[in-house]
């Protein structure tokens, strides 16, 4: 049975890679997470004999070092990170210590244990690090992020995972560390933590708490279901060609306040007879955040092109 380290395997993103591979039932997976804020044990399978869960950090070194030693993962996934971009703003060095130096800690420790690997077991293992499409900066009305798109990160958070990018990119080709890089955009679905914008929305507009919009609403994203993501990222684990990067995007652009308002319309045909009723009357414009980026748009037609995977999910 395939072994498998997953960092960050109680977030939002993670655990639904952890939920799917025990149902597949054909992977051993060693699940390090700090249980942060976003965090969630409840995400986790419960009593999976093919479950490991460690509760640390990827930045403690002796910690990563024993878990490589003793499991002899085939591959690390990363998904570690703080990912908020407002808590980024509030806070960025939170994010420089994981997303950067967490990482950097982490790739140093499984280049030493790669290091020592006999041939046959180098040749299989890989490293793959999860990251955003933020990387790329903004978009004007038109065109798309390819995997050539220059980075331009704007934000604590996207420089955060620019460098982290740049670092795994730099351990293969320096040390020839077998990794291979996504780039997501926006995800939603289960278990996703409530400070996101559609499970906050939901959220809200059940309470009849305002429902805060950021500028004029008219920023877009492109939403990925977070199931699509991780079969994604199962098929580049297994196919990914070694120091390649692949997008990974939902072709479904939709402007904050069109969501906004599609969540409204949900909630008032699921839970009729709401007092706030319509939700629409709880929206509220408020001030715009820091350096908010315009525009998100992911060409996925390098993983669609070439291992032939497409997001299954409408999003309505």
């Amino acid at each position: 049975m395939k072994t498998i380290l997953v960092t960050g395997g109680a977030g939002f993103i993670g655990s639904c890679f952890v939920r799917r591979g025990c149902v597949r039932g054909d992977v051993r997976i060693i699940n390090l997470d700090r249980l942060t804020y976003a965090g969630n044990p409840d995400s986790l399978p419960a009593g999976d004999p093919n479950h490991v869960f460690v509760h640390g950090d990827i930045g403690d070194r002796e910690l990563v070092r024993s878990l490589l030693q003793q499991y002899q993962p085939e591959a690390v996934v990363n998904f570690a990170a703080e990912s908020h971009v407002d808590r980024s703003i509030d806070g960025p060095l939170t994010f420089v210590e994981t997303n950067v130096l967490g990482t950097c800690r982490m790739l140093e420790e499984v280049r030493g244990w790669y290091s020592g690997l006999p041939a046959e077991q180098k040749s299989g293992f890989r490293f793959l690090h999860v990251s955003t499409d933020e990387v790329y900066g903004s978009l004007g009305a038109e065109g798309l992020f390819t995997e050539t798109t220059p980075y331009s990160p704007n934000s604590p958070y996207s420089a955060s995972k620019a460098a982290s990018d740049h670092f795994v990119r730099a351990y293969h080709h320096t040390y020839g560390l077998p990794v291979l890089i996504t780039n997501c955009s926006n995800n939603y679905g289960p278990y996703q933590f409530p400070e996101k914008l559609i499970p906050l929305m939901i959220l809200n507009a059940l309470e009849g708490r305002p429902l805060p919009v950021y500028g004029d609403g008219l920023n877009v994203r492109d939403w990925l279901y977070v199931e699509d993501h991780c079969a994604a990222i199962e098929l580049v684990l297994q196919r990914g060609v070694v120091g390649e990067c692949y997008n990974v995007g939902g072709n479904n652009e939709k402007t904050n306040i069109a969501i906004v308002k599609q969540v409204c319309t949900l909630v008032d045909r699921l839970c009729p007879g709401l007092s706030h009723a319509p939700c629409e009357s709880l929206i509220q414009y408020v001030r715009d955040r820091p350096g908010h980026d315009r525009r998100y748009a992911i060409d996925a037609s390098k993983i669609s092109n070439e291992l032939g995977w497409r997001p299954q999910q409408d999003f309505a």
